[in-house]
């Protein structure tokens, strides 16, 4: 996929959203960081630069979110506060970026939790197939309020050094593979690349199929000369890393959710005077809808580039309903296995998650 049209399809969801005022004012050239004495920054001329990782490419959904965020914290501050946005691999692996967040190296980030389930064995919960709702809206709406994930949540995060800003959808989730993925038989054998999280990896056993943890960075190649038969992630992102190209067969299940986290080390946050941290919190609020469009926009589009591909052609199938209850039944009995095995909040955690769900798609 070019980055041309990336980039006008980025544009196109950014513009939709509100214009915002700057507001601020510094002009110390000193890199900053914290304030002394908790004054003002606005009075005493601070100024800050920091660091922003994210788990993709320029292009796509996490590095053009956090390039909106890095623009509108400039903006607000009139350019008190300046950000470095790092692609994927720029500063390291997934788990190289969580530990240079933990340790202040970095101080923003954007993590799927998909990559802390050994630490935060509770975030798992994303790992469950078919428990998000199947509505992207209704999932956007669950992500922005929940008190389970916001709160209860956020605050194991937050014991092992990381803050959760956001919890936020870049899409429904979708199968590539090296031969059709219609009914559960058909991952019996096949080696399934997966993140680092035992709960996914037990899903997929579940299926039959031979989970295989790696990094997206070598995963292209390993589709490329079988080193793993398939893969799951959102359709922007299939299409970005071109894994389609590399794939025969692309399910469209809608199984589960990325979720993505906007993150902060804790203890940099902590320290900010109040005005900074006002003006973070305020473009942590605006960017939940603009991520939404951004993905929204991405994942139609290029939903349609990957059926119209006569070069690299691909065989799109989408699940049907009776087809979706098949694994969904091999699914369900996975939440007491997250329950009683990922960690000691996990079952309140779910069942306090469960309710919200309901609530929001009784509404």
């Amino acid at each position: 996929m070019k980055k041309n049209k990336f980039r006008w399809l980025v544009s196109t969801a950014l513009l939709s959203s509100l214009m915002l005022a700057a507001c601020g004012g510094g002009e110390s050239d000193d890199g900053g960081g914290d304030t002394d004495n908790g004054e003002s920054a606005e009075g005493n001329g601070e100024t800050y630069q920091w660091r922003f990782v994210t788990e993709e490419n320029d292009g796509q959904v996490q590095y053009e979110y956090a390039e909106e965020f890095a623009k509108r914290l400039e903006e607000k501050s009139d350019g008190q506060i300046t950000m470095d946005v790092y692609e994927f691999g720029g500063l390291g692996s997934e788990v190289d970026q969580v530990e240079q967040l933990q340790s202040g190296a970095v101080e923003f980030a954007i993590v799927s939790p998909g990559f802390t389930g050994t630490m935060v064995e509770e975030g798992q919960i994303f790992a469950l197939q078919f428990l998000l709702p199947d509505d992207q809206e209704v999932t956007h709406e669950l992500l922005n309020t929940s008190e389970a994930l916001n709160e209860d949540l956020a605050a194991l995060y937050e014991e092992n050094n990381i803050k959760p800003l956001s919890f936020w959808t870049e899409g429904a989730m979708q199968w590539t593979g090296n031969r059709e993925l219609t009914e559960p038989a058909d991952f019996e054998g096949f080696k399934m690349r997966t993140q680092d999280s035992p709960l996914i990896q037990k899903s997929y056993k579940a299926y039959g199929a031979d989970p295989s943890v790696m990094s997206w960075g070598e995963l292209y190649s390993g589709l490329q000369t079988g080193t793993v038969d398939g893969q799951e992630n959102p359709i922007f992102f299939i299409a970005d890393a071109s894994f389609h190209e590399v794939q025969d067969y692309m399910t469209i299940s809608n199984h589960n959710t990325y979720v993505a986290m906007t993150t902060v080390n804790p203890s940099f946050y902590n320290d900010l005077p109040d005005d900074i941290k006002e003006i973070i919190d305020e473009t942590v609020e605006e960017m939940r809808d603009v991520g939404f469009e951004l993905q929204d926009d991405l994942n139609n589009e290029l939903l349609s580039e990957i059926e119209e591909n006569e070069e690299n052609p691909t065989e799109v199938t989408k699940l049907t309903e009776e087809q979706r209850d098949a694994f969904r039944e091999l699914a369900i009995p996975q939440r007491d296995f997250y329950k009683e095995n990922a960690g000691d909040q996990a079952g309140e955690i779910l069942d306090k998650l469960e309710s919200e769900i309901e609530e929001l798609e009784g509404e």
